[in-house]
């Protein structure tokens, strides 16, 4: 194929043989319906306990909904094509999982800036916090973590296909992926749009600063607790978030700034995975555990 108008549909990754397929299909179906029920239970027990009526809580509501679109726009397509022994897209159906990969995981990590600052607020600045996260200055913030999202996801998907396509249809992932979408561009097409990562990228590190130097602050504050029971409640808020926050960016660098010559189809697949696949099903499990107040609303909800 010498160029992507020809180009109708692309062929995802897929597993060689049927019993590796329908290891694959169990496996993702597991992690999928564990997904849902964890981010349906948190909305649900959110919503509908007016005690959880806290910013803390409509931020987490945001990130499972966010949660809850990005895993269904990649895992049951993948699970369909092991069932039907299928691994086609169409150039549209590619293109919109594409988008909305990059819309919700982009508003995600927006999301999870966003709830580091909260946090920042409700332990070092307490007295301030019903000023500065106030029921319209959420709304606010959050809107704008969608609208981030969304508009990065429009910037890359339309620049990413208008780039000429000479090298097959063949993508070396479960779903389509920016950087596998890169690998088919004609020689040199491509580095337009890897400039347009490297600014995104740019953004993201910013982000990630931000969060690292709240955490900072948190921690200092956090240590001059005498109580013991305030250093566990400040932790176990705290620390499950920072990890959901550096496996997403530690593997979502990996994948898209990592030079093509190093490209290899296993970890490729693995790193997509962990950053697109598994913070959905985690971050329920993550942010209930050792959450107290959300355990008890579950209950009495259930």
């Amino acid at each position: 194929m010498s160029n992507s108008s020809f180009i109708t549909e692309f062929l995802l990754a897929f597993a060689d043989t049927r019993e590796l397929r329908l290891l694959h299909f169990w496996l993702f179906l597991g992690i999928y319906l564990a997904a849902l029920l964890g981010n349906g239970l948190i909305i649900t027990t959110v919503a509908c306990d007016h005690r959880l009526h806290t910013p803390m809580y409509f931020f987490l509501l945001n990130l499972s909904l966010l949660d809850l679109g990005s895993i269904s726009t990649t895992v049951p397509n993948f699970m369909a094509n092991s069932l039907g022994d299928t691994r086609a897209i169409s150039y549209a159906g590619c293109a919109a999982q594409l988008f909305l990969v990059s819309f919700l995981l982009g508003a995600e990590y927006f999301l999870l800036t966003i709830m580091a600052y909260d946090r920042y607020v409700a332990i070092c600045q307490p007295l301030h916090y019903g000023t500065l996260l106030g029921s319209r200055a959420c709304v606010h913030m959050a809107a704008a973590a969608w609208g981030s999202g969304f508009l990065n996801a429009v910037l890359h998907t339309a620049n990413t296909f208008s780039i000429p396509l000479c090298q097959g249809n063949a993508v070396d992932q479960f779903f389509c992926e920016i950087p596998q979408i890169l690998k088919l561009a004609c020689s040199d097409a491509y580095l337009k749009e890897a400039g347009f990562l490297v600014v995104t990228a740019g953004l993201v590190f910013g982000c990630f600063v931000f969060i690292v130097v709240s955490y900072v602050q948190i921690f200092r504050v956090v240590l001059r607790i005498p109580s013991q029971q305030g250093w566990h409640k400040a932790f176990s808020t705290c620390l499950p978030h920072l990890a959901v926050v550096f496996l997403f960016i530690s593997t979502s660098f990996f994948a898209y700034l990592k030079p093509p010559s190093i490209s290899s189809p296993a970890p490729d697949l693995v790193v997509s995975f962990l950053y697109s696949v598994v913070p959905p099903a985690v971050n329920p499990l993550i942010y209930s555990m050792r959450n107290q107040e959300l355990k008890d609303a579950l209950k009495k909800l259930m």
